[in-house]
């Protein structure tokens, strides 16, 4: 069914502004819309989760999508685009391709049956909660066991990045303190020794939070390698 299709046979229960949403979304999983998506129909603090990863923020939806990297001569087709209530919209498609892998690729082509479910603010139409599930069943004993392979690496290597992005954030936060402390002295006097402490304090619950965070990432790691 074509984007003209599904928009003819779509009926939305919600406000103009879901309406748009929906239409905007399954366009950009008919075009596989990664970087050149509009971020603007997802809440900056957007909630994403699918069997194997989660994180939240939009700023993740420019990374490049899994498929680009894992199959070839993909295509896409959405069955069904319909309003569950007036704040949730569910979109089932299916996506097929060659693994890209000589290997794998012995298994014929991987044909995954997605149901992709979003909650939407019916206000601003942005979409709050993201939730993935996947139907391999149409594939090849062969071709599921890459795509859980290569999803699990992928999302291995994704949870580096926001550790990356957590730690890069955290120094910026960092610096953009200490910087604050030099531009904005205490007039009432020398502020030395209470900035000296102030600044160890910052210091030192910057490093615990990156443990914890590092801690976590590992946690996640082994959960999806063991």
């Amino acid at each position: 069914m074509d984007f003209g299709e599904l928009c003819n046979e779509f009926e939305c229960i919600s406000s103009p502004s879901v309406e748009s949403t929906a239409r905007q979304l399954v366009r950009d999983i008919l075009d596989l819309r990664q970087g050149n998506r509009p971020l603007g129909t997802y809440a900056v603090l957007v909630r994403y989760k699918d069997p194997v990863r989660s994180f939240s923020g939009r700023e993740k939806y420019k990374r490049p999508l899994w498929v680009t990297a894992a199959l070839a001569n993909t295509s896409v087709s959405v069955q069904e685009m319909v309003m569950l209530s007036t704040s949730v919209l569910s979109i089932k498609w299916t996506i097929r391709g060659r693994p890209k892998s000589i290997i794998a690729g012995v298994g014929g082509d991987l044909i995954i049956k997605v149901i992709s479910k979003f909650t939407l603010n019916q206000i601003s139409g942005q979409v709050i909660e993201h939730e993935e599930s996947w139907d391999l069943s149409a594939s090849s004993a062969i071709a599921q066991a890459f795509f859980w392979a290569s999803r699990r690496v992928f999302a291995t290597m994704e949870a580096g990045k926001d550790l990356a992005d957590i730690v890069k954030n955290l120094s910026s936060q960092l610096s953009a303190e200490k910087e604050n402390l030099e531009i904005y002295p205490d007039p009432s006097g020398d502020p030395t020794k209470f900035f000296q402490r102030e600044d160890s304090f910052q210091r030192d619950a910057y490093q615990i939070a990156l443990f914890l965070v590092v801690l976590y990432f590992v946690v996640q790691f082994l959960r999806t390698t063991l």
